[in-house]
């Protein structure tokens, strides 16, 4: 529900000073009515509805020009304003609607005011350290890769996150692999188990890990549940209150009780993050459901890409969580070496955990993409389901294709959202025309999420290449610069090209007219998706 205490206060005001000088007119006018309705009951009756109806209508009317208003002086993007207002007034019903389904940005900061910076102290100092070595070029000054140097940096400022170098990381193809990497750490927890997630369903695999859930927390183990009220929401209240009774630690995400009314419907938690006894952790696209395993019967198979981390990054994924569960429980985790535990050796590949939501100072993992992609000298590949990103991306992409880099992306060749679908299909032909070549994939649905960069550095997390992800969900993304990692990751790139059709200019031109009004459909609504 839109609640005063998040309003301006002169936006308050000035509203219930308009209700109080429009109201009693229409009031006048429809005792007026009465008057002229005639003393009969059946007039009366008549009368009553009217007044009621003209009631109704003024509200919202009032309603409607608040709204007006509110979006024209928060500071939007420019296209997002003028794409909001046309809505608004030339449907009004369906624009109000939508306004408050996915529209709504009052002063988003305060919402999330009590998700306060409680960064481990000594990533604080460690990130200190980091950026006054990377100032005085003690960092990297033997290492040639331009890419890598702007990226650590970047990432270290705009996200507050160190770069870890004790770490070894495993791909995970798929959900196979990636279900049986998780249960398997999972089973093994020793102390305590973290896991956030923006979907979680009670289905076959859904079923596997809420059993091995309870089983560990009967045994004494600490377990802890973040998921997100929206993305979640048939979660039943049984298969809740099944895992509550073990002793099970669980809150949602931004609870919405009315939808309809709920602006915090537009602020979803899309991260998927596990944490294991500190040392083990898990993030990347796959949710908790048995279509990641190519159970949905429209999809088919589902690819996607996960991730294993030990070693000190999980450092990171603990951080992003600690401040997760302070928000939602209210309660702040002791950031002791319980949590944070010693760890031996596991290896030297580097990598950075960038979290990103609205919360945020910056809007770090959409900056880490353009700063990757503007940079780059050899190759740009991309996974995405969805290509809806803000123009600065689009003219990143542009510019490395037309400078000679190589630039593929790989997309779905069926929605599983059919505008965030006819929205990615409207930017193809701008993208082509530069020289990006664009897949489609044709064995299943494409869900991964992966960005790799001349060899040298990849990008894999929760983040799609859209405007939703780089600028409302709150994400997180593993940044790698390990090339035996990216190598194996390009490997997966190949086979997925196998696996797709490379559209042609020539004869995406061709294209039906339908399509192209759902693409122009798609692109007029991308700034409110």
């Amino acid at each position: 529900m839109i609640r005063v205490k998040n309003l301006p206060i002169k936006w308050v005001v000035g509203f219930v000073i308009l209700l109080f000088i429009v109201l009693p007119i229409s009031a006048d006018a429809m005792d007026r009515d009465i008057l002229m309705g005639g003393g009969t009951a059946q007039g009366e009756v008549g009368s009553f509805f009217h007044r009621f109806e003209m009631l109704i209508g003024t509200v919202f009317t009032l309603y409607t020009i608040f709204i007006a208003l509110v979006i024209f002086m928060e500071n939007r993007n420019p296209s997002k304003t003028i794409a909001w207002l046309l809505i608004l007034f030339l449907v009004p019903v369906v624009g109000f609607i939508f306004y408050l389904f996915l529209g709504q940005n009052f002063r988003k900061r305060t919402i999330f005011k009590k998700k306060r910076n409680i960064d481990f102290e000594k990533f604080q100092d460690i990130a200190k350290h980091q950026r006054q070595a990377i100032k005085d070029r003690d960092l990297f000054k033997d290492d040639e890769s331009f890419v890598k140097k702007r990226l650590i940096s970047l990432i270290l400022n705009n996200a507050n996150a160190p770069f870890t170098v004790n770490n070894q990381s495993k791909v995970l193809t798929n959900g196979g692999e990636t279900f049986e990497e998780i249960t398997q750490s999972l089973k093994a927890a020793k102390h305590h188990i973290h896991l956030e997630y923006f979907i979680i369903k009670e289905d076959g695999i859904g079923s596997v890990i809420k059993r091995i859930l309870i089983d560990k927390a009967k045994g004494g183990i600490k377990v802890r549940l973040i998921y997100d009220s929206v993305g979640s929401w048939r979660l039943s209240k049984a298969y809740l209150d099944e895992m509550k009774k073990a002793g099970i630690e669980i809150h949602s995400f931004l609870p919405v009780y009315f939808p309809i009314m709920s602006r915090e419907l537009n602020y979803r938690n899309h991260r998927k993050i596990i944490v294991v006894d500190g040392k083990t952790g898990f993030l990347g696209g796959l949710n908790i459901g048995d279509e990641y395993l190519g159970g949905d019967p429209h999809l088919g198979f589902w690819r996607d890409t996960h991730l294993r981390i030990e070693g000190e990054a999980v450092y990171g994924l603990q951080n992003i969580f600690f401040k997760d569960w302070h928000f939602v429980s209210k309660r702040q985790l002791p950031y002791d070496d319980v949590f944070f535990p010693k760890l031996p050796y596991f290896g030297e590949q580097l990598i950075q955990i960038a979290a990103s939501g609205p919360d945020s100072d910056w809007e770090s993992i959409m900056q880490a993409y353009f700063a990757t992609i503007s940079s780059a000298e050899d190759r740009i590949w991309i996974n995405t389901p969805y290509l809806v990103p803000d123009e600065s991306i689009m003219m990143a992409l542009r510019t490395a294709a037309l400078s000679g880099v190589d630039v593929r992306i790989i997309l779905p060749s069926y929605p599983d959202h059919h505008m965030v679908f006819w929205a990615s299909m409207s930017n193809i032909e701008e993208l082509l025309r530069a020289g990006v070549k664009v897949y489609k994939y044709t064995k299943g649905f494409m869900h991964g999420k992966i960005l790799l960069v001349d060899g040298i550095a990849a990008s894999i997390g929760t983040a799609n290449l859209d405007i939703r992800s780089f600028q409302i969900n709150f994400e997180v993304n593993a940044f790698i610069y390990d090339k035996e990692i990216v190598e194996r990751m390009e490997k997966d790139f190949y086979m997925d090209i196998e696996d797709s059709k490379e559209v042609v200019l020539e004869e995406y031109l061709k294209r039906p007219m339908l399509e192209k009004i759902k693409e122009a459909t798609g692109r007029l609504m991308s700034p409110l998706l």
